[in-house]
């Protein structure tokens, strides 16, 4: 068995121009992997802590004192070695001491250098049980930003055109609505500057409603147009404009009740395919009642309320919260950990949503992972050299040299 005969850890910058860390791990037979680790701006306030205390001169540290003499001679296809290893030099329950920017660039590191040596894609190495092919997820693709990732624009975080099918049509079609919203923004706002937000959507003063309504239309036009099924989903972060048992938009206030209904209504309304954290991250009965509400005709996504946790993920199983779960690495800070959560929605019949963050690194592994977890879809934005990787890499797995 190879073994890692080299590691090392650097600063490089997200693409918010932000500090965070990027591994490179090393085989005796030549293999090598090196990955970078993103970073959240509306977080789970159960997720991993990105960074120690001091930040990444502090995690660069502990790297060079304490992780890379650990990880010099372990096997490099022992992935839940290498990750346990992390765990036990952390010592505490949220990665704060090495970080778990720093456990999450070092685990995908590792599982990408045994790729290389293996001469296999990334996604082969990590195909779940019962998975024989590769699969295609939809793309779930950020085309208006509100809330925390755009100043400006309406409540709700995020619009996204969600569509399926084989790329690179599906990817051509969220394309396209995006495409389409700038046009018809430009045309609504004559002579407004307008800008895209951290993950490359649209940001205008458009109220909630009326966001999703330009977007609805502009899916409807891409679909009839190429013949492609794209359909609006939201992100709504409710979290963030949660106050004091109420949602607070800038149109309406709601209690509990009204949220699920407000849900339910737009969901009918405008044929949503993907509503994520619908409800905010406390209230596992809330999103209960938006599963029963709407589960049966879309995906009900939890990102904030499961922060990709198993014990999490295995209460809102037992309590039917939702029936799909955002998977993010750096959430819980390695692999082991995300395969572990993955695997338990699987054997429950949940749905995957392998997802990025909004601070993101030019590395094409996302991909690789929401292919290798058979995921329902790819949540990796449109525009922006750190997002277009992401499709990118999905095109070239789907379409391998030679074919």
């Amino acid at each position: 068995m190879s073994r890692i005969v080299e590691a090392s850890l650097r600063l490089i910058y997200d693409s918010r121009g932000r500090p965070t860390v990027e591994a490179t791990v090393s085989g005796e037979d030549g293999g090598e992997g090196r990955a970078g680790a993103p970073s959240g701006e509306s977080t789970g306030a159960t997720e991993v802590q990105a960074f120690p205390a001091g930040g990444v001169p502090e995690a660069l540290q502990r790297f060079r004192s304490e992780i890379r003499p650990g990880l010099l001679g372990l096997t490099i296809d022992d992935q839940a070695g290498v990750d346990e290893l992390l765990h036990r030099l952390d010592g505490t329950p949220n990665f704060s001491r090495v970080g778990g920017n720093t456990a999450t660039a070092i685990s995908v590191a590792t599982a990408l250098a045994r790729a290389a040596e293996g001469g296999a894609p990334l996604w082969r190495s990590l195909l779940r049980p019962g998975m024989e092919r590769m699969t295609d997820p939809a793309i779930v693709g950020n085309c208006l930003n509100g809330g925390r990732h755009a100043i400006g624009g309406p409540e709700i975080q995020e619009y996204h055109a969600v569509a399926s099918g084989r790329p690179p049509d599906s990817i051509r079609a969220a394309l396209e609505v995006h495409h389409q919203v700038g046009e018809r923004l430009k045309r609504k706002y004559p002579g407004l500057a307008l800008g895209r937000g951290d993950e490359g959507g649209w940001v205008a003063p458009l109220g909630n409603v009326e966001a999703l309504e330009l977007l609805a239309q502009a899916c409807a036009d891409v679909r009839d147009r190429l013949h492609v099924e794209v359909h609006p989903g939201l992100d709504l972060a409710a979290s963030e404009f949660y106050r004091e048992g109420r949602y607070v938009y800038r149109e309406r206030s709601l209690d509990r009740d009204g949220q699920v209904a407000f849900i339910a209504e737009l969901v009918d309304r405008f044929g949503l395919r993907y509503v994520e954290d619908p409800i905010q991250e406390g209230d596992f009965d809330g999103f209960t009642a938006v599963t029963k509400a709407v589960g049966a005709r879309v995906l009900v996504v939890g990102d904030d309320i499961y922060t990709t946790a198993r014990d999490r993920v295995a209460e809102g199983i037992r309590r039917h919260a939702s029936n799909a779960v955002l998977i993010k690495v750096n959430q819980v800070g390695t692999l082991t950990d995300t395969l572990a959560t993955v695997d338990l929605a699987r054997s429950a019949g949940w749905k995957t949503v392998t997802s990025h963050r909004s601070g993101e690194t030019p590395d094409g592994w996302l991909a690789h992972l929401a292919v290798a977890f058979g995921s329902a879809g790819l949540k990796c934005g449109l525009l922006g050299g750190e997002r277009v990787a992401k499709l990118n890499e999905l095109l070239r797995l789907a379409s391998p040299p030679g074919t």
